[in-house]
């Protein structure tokens, strides 16, 4: 796949905003910079839900500060039959929506400057990981765990901005900070929308004509799952989920359903009632493409 990222350790390119795929030369330059210092870390395909983190992560640095975003497509976050090879690398076009928005600076580097060849130390995850995307993704957080953590140690932020999308994500992320001590505050931003409902994902660039209309129905279900547990129109998470199944086969034929997962929110394992907070995720194929999306009642 061709590599479409400016080449050169360090360079400063239009406007004021600085890229830098060096690692050494990140931490070396950001012992200087501006602070507060915001993070945002993507893999790419920017849409408005990252330029939503973004602007936060800017009002966070409040003028002074450093605003710093990352793209990175992690490869040990993959599993050997996922989407890795193709997942969307438009950097060009990345690279025009961050210059319009204004972060300061952009890190972009190789994967081969990310992780050595005989890399043999990685962040493993015991707890949070074992539900819901963890389940069905073995190795995933830990992959995830482990580039947040290079990530934090090169970019050394005081406030790092993710989205509520990847709810188990966040949750982990936060567990990390606290268990390893990091110095940073996490801020995290409700999902962002497209006008019919369906959570922003660089990975809808995915879907078929047809799957594209099924796809809201993740968030719709949710919401009408929602109302009914407000409504204590269902009595238990097992007779709310039994209904959500038959909600989603019935509004998506096209979708494979993953997983239903009604959890506690802090600690992600199953709920045994219906009583304080919760949150309702779920994760559908369509297609070749994994959806996800939940809602949280507090």
């Amino acid at each position: 796949m061709q590599d479409l990222r400016p080449r050169g350790s360090c360079a400063c390119l239009a406007g004021p905003v600085r890229l830098i795929n060096s690692p050494a030369d990140l931490q070396h330059l950001v012992r200087g910079l501006p602070r507060p210092l915001a993070f945002v870390p993507t893999m790419g395909a920017l849409h408005d839900g990252h330029l939503a983190l973004i602007t936060r992560a800017k009002e966070v640095a409040a003028g002074r500060g450093t605003t710093i975003v990352s793209i990175f497509v992690n490869p040990i976050q993959f599993a050997p039959d996922e989407d890795f090879q193709r997942y969307p690398r438009p950097f060009e076009q990345d690279w025009e929506k961050l210059v319009r928005i204004g972060c300061d600076l952009v890190f972009a580097p190789p994967a081969d400057a990310m992780y050595r060849p005989n890399a043999s130390v990685s962040i493993h995850e015991t707890s949070l990981s074992r539900t819901m995307c963890g389940a069905s993704r073995p190795g995933h957080f830990d992959g995830v765990c482990t580039v947040v953590t290079k990530l934090f140690h090169l970019v050394q932020p005081d406030f790092a901005v993710f989205g509520q999308k990847d709810f188990q994500q966040l949750a982990i992320i936060r567990r990390l900070v606290r268990d390893l001590d990091f110095p940073v505050r996490i801020i995290s931003l409700p999902t962002v929308r497209e006008a019919d409902g369906l959570a922003m994902s660089s990975r809808n660039a995915y879907l078929s004509p047809e799957e594209r209309a099924q796809a809201p129905s993740l968030h719709q279900v949710l919401e009408a799952a929602a109302a009914r547990v407000r409504e204590k129109t269902v009595l238990s998470p097992d007779q709310l989920i039994k209904w959500m199944r038959t909600a989603l086969e019935t509004a998506a034929p096209l979708a494979k359903i993953d997983y239903i997962a009604v959890a506690d929110p802090a600690t992600l394992e199953p709920r045994q009632d219906l009583d304080g907070p919760l949150v309702l995720a779920l994760a559908v194929y369509l297609g070749r493409t994994r959806l996800i999306d939940n809602t949280l009642l507090e």
